[in-house]
């Protein structure tokens, strides 16, 4: 698809809608559509995004400021058609070959009355693609912009719904405001609301980055760390029982990322990581058990996490799995901590010492199958994990541009 986005302002201008703007063009081109933004504010954000700079679309030009100050006072501009018309020009070259185009916020807000009416014009005689009014704001709605606002147009064009546009809030309350304002069923606003990137909010490394994309871990529906090196005493073979009975129990996307490499001090930790692999086998655990070690993209050099990229992927988490069968300390324990992980681990001295009652140990003879149950049980109850899961798989931006967003466009543009 041809795609374009209007706005007042665009990245790398600071605020919410022109967030919005920059992950919708991030992930659409990835995915493959071309991207045309035009605003009046902003600049080239993005290599594959074609960004065109449109004083007339923004809300800092001298004529557009002029022209809206008689606009606030209830009185036409004497160019008021000769901005229209050259409005409408720009945009037809801006974005006259684009197959759909999402206007943010000029349907419903303001700042830009000479562009409002433009894109109504436009719209009314059938010139130019079909649009999508994504509204974040309703003029009408807010009793500081009611000085501003008067009798018939351009003013009256923000409170009325215009023929043949799809319409777009960002969440339930707004999709509720736009109907009372527009006078319309709430099926006839469709909710998208904005999302998050994990890896940017959790500042991820580059390494961190691929290792996520290539395990998939973000669509997983528990992450567990077992921060060890893969020495026999870590008993990480007791790790890979839990996490196959957790899967079975739960029916869950339950992984295990092990960070560290074989212990350098024994030369039968080689020999234990192959254990380890052929359980993973024997347990069907192949995709779901993720050796840092190995993920390297060069065969002949394993990869070593640092640790400030071990300290990532406790941030990632969802809980620290944690089956030594013997420990001086247990570091990882306090780490989990610090990061408020649920812990889970066996029954050792050094761990009733340091967490006491607030980590959850087992024997180490506990059958996997009841120590599945508890986690589950734990994690079910947990309304931190239960928000971040509900986030993860609701809110993140790719999610909602592939299952909400090119839907819908998909639909404007064959209807």
């Amino acid at each position: 698809m041809q795609i374009g986005i209007l706005h007042y302002a665009a990245p790398p201008t600071v605020g919410g809608v022109e967030l919005t703007i920059f992950h919708h063009a991030r992930i659409l081109t990835a995915l493959g559509h071309q991207v045309t933004v035009v605003a009046g504010q902003g600049d080239a954000f993005l290599p594959q995004v074609t960004y065109k700079a449109e004083p007339l679309a923004g809300s800092r030009s001298e004529a557009i400021i002029a022209a809206g100050r008689s606009l606030a006072k209830g009185h036409h501009p004497a160019n008021f058609e000769s901005l229209i018309s050259q409005t409408k020009t720009a945009l037809l070259t801006h974005l006259g070959h684009c197959d759909v185009v999402i206007g943010h916020n000029l349907f419903t807000l303001h700042k830009n009355l000479i562009l409002t009416t433009a894109v109504y014009r436009l719209i009314q005689t059938g010139e130019g693609p079909p649009w999508v009014a994504w509204h974040h704001d309703f003029a009408w709605l807010r009793p500081q912009y009611q000085p501003e606002l008067h009798p018939g147009e351009p003013w009256e064009l923000l409170r009325r719904p215009w023929p043949g546009v799809c319409h777009v809030t960002v969440s339930e309350a707004q999709q509720a405001d736009l109907a009372r304002l527009y006078g319309l069923p709430l099926e006839a606003i469709t909710v998208i609301s904005p999302g998050i990137e994990p890896t940017d909010f959790y500042r991820s490394s580059p390494i961190v980055k691929q290792l996520l994309q290539k395990w998939n871990l973000l669509e997983a529906d528990c992450v567990f760390l077992l921060p060890a090196r893969i020495t026999r005493r870590k008993n990480i073979e007791l790790g890979l029982r839990w996490l196959a009975a957790i899967r079975d129990c739960s029916g869950w996307d339950a992984r295990l990322v092990v960070t560290g490499p074989p212990g350098p001090h024994n030369p039968t930790n080689a020999a234990y990581l192959e254990q380890l692999l052929g359980l993973s086998r024997e347990l069907q655990l192949e995709e779901a058990v993720h050796f840092a070690y190995q993920a390297s993209e060069n065969s002949d050099q394993p990869l070593l996490l640092t640790d400030g990229e071990v300290a990532e992927f406790y941030q990632l988490a969802d809980a620290l799995l944690f089956p030594s069968r013997q420990e001086g300390f247990g570091i990882p324990i306090l780490e989990a901590a610090l990061v408020r992980l649920p812990i889970f681990a066996t029954d050792l001295p050094p761990f009733r010492e340091s967490a006491g009652p607030w980590a959850t140990l087992f024997a180490a003879e506990t059958p996997p199958p009841e120590v599945a149950q508890v986690i589950v049980e734990k994690l079910e109850t947990d309304q931190a994990f239960q928000l971040r899961q509900h986030t993860l798989t609701r809110y993140t931006w790719q999610s909602i541009v592939e299952t909400k967003m090119l839907p819908l466009l998909a639909q404007v543009i064959s209807s």
